[in-house]
């Protein structure tokens, strides 16, 4: 923010002057602080699906920097005039399952009266501060694993067309209901370098964050990418939401696609993503091992791409 003078401590690890997924501050030489915040309006029409997908998404900051999350707050908006309180309680009562299966614990929130209903969660979690891991971390050679399949925006989009069929409408929703917790758990046991999460940016936005600045490039295989069923039908479709064009024209200029990747393809890779997946740069030798544990967890593991020497700072998809 230009003009703006933030205030510093020496035991700040990770503040306003990175974009990272969250903030991290030093407590003792053993422990570190990690809190995030997010929230959102509804995505899905069950109020306890949402609520549950809206937990999940906050606390994943947590996971992506290698955290483990320990106590969150509540923020509602709520418009009180025009939904029956019953509905607060759903999305509440989702919250609090997700949290109960991240042992998380519920210390309190904020509500406010909105004309627009909106959910979310304030994180703080815990880490050893030698063990925060950054997103612009990445070492020359790093393979690159995604843990969720990509489409969730696009999906969502031909749900609120009525265009969605039943069976993709449940496997989305267990998609973004999903933790990552497995998956950071997992991770854990491997050299990782550098992760982040896929949400709103979507996989080639967030991705350029952690590209810019960090020295190397990434080359990226795109028919490694998983997809949800149905994303390219719908794509096909044009039910793109208008995030992904916008992740396009601000992201865009930092990629140079191979004329061999489809063009429907080329824009998914914008889409954005709700309570995505772990983007993982881990050591070459260990990517396949790391991938093949994840996927013994049920959890999808795709190597998706590798940390090259040239062109700096930019993502080269074939």
């Amino acid at each position: 923010m230009c003009g703006i003078e933030f205030p510093t401590d020496p035991n700040l690890i990770v503040g306003l002057e990175r974009a990272d997924d969250a903030g991290v501050y030093k407590i003792t030489d053993d422990i570190a602080m990690i809190q995030t915040v997010d929230f959102f309006t509804p995505i899905v029409d069950d109020p306890y699906e949402f609520g549950r997908i809206a937990a999940a998404n906050a606390l994943s900051d947590i996971y992506a920097m290698g955290g483990v999350p320990k106590t969150a707050m509540n923020l509602v908006g709520f418009p009180v005039n025009e939904m029956d309180i019953s509905v607060l309680r759903q999305i509440i009562q989702g919250g609090l399952d997700k949290m109960i299966e991240a042992d998380v614990v519920l210390v309190g929130g904020h509500s406010v009266e909105d004309s627009e209903l909106k959910y979310g969660l304030s994180v703080t979690g815990l880490i050893h501060p030698d063990k925060v891991l950054l997103k612009k971390n990445l070492k020359k050679g790093d393979r690159l694993i995604l843990t969720k399949p990509l489409g969730t925006g696009i999906i969502n989009t031909a749900v609120k067309g009525g265009l969605a069929s039943q069976e993709i409408i449940e496997t989305v929703t267990r998609v973004m209901a999903a933790l990552n917790r497995t998956a950071a758990e997992v991770m854990a046991r491997y050299p990782v370098h550098a992760c982040t999460d896929i949400t709103g940016f979507g996989f080639l936005g967030h991705l350029t964050e952690m590209v810019l600045d960090s020295g190397f490039g990434v080359r990226i295989t795109a028919s490694g990418v998983p997809l949800l069923p149905e994303t390219m039908d719908y794509a096909g479709m044009g039910l793109f939401p208008a995030g992904a064009y916008n992740n396009k024209a601000f992201h865009g200029p930092h990629v140079d696609f191979a004329p061999s990747v489809d063009g429907l393809l080329q824009d998914i890779l914008f889409d954005p993503q709700t309570s995505g997946g772990l983007l993982i740069s881990v050591q070459r030798e260990s990517a396949n091992p790391l991938a093949e544990a994840l996927k013994r967890e049920n959890i999808t593991a795709a190597v998706v791409g590798e940390v090259v020497g040239e062109p700096k700072d930019r993502i080269v998809v074939v």
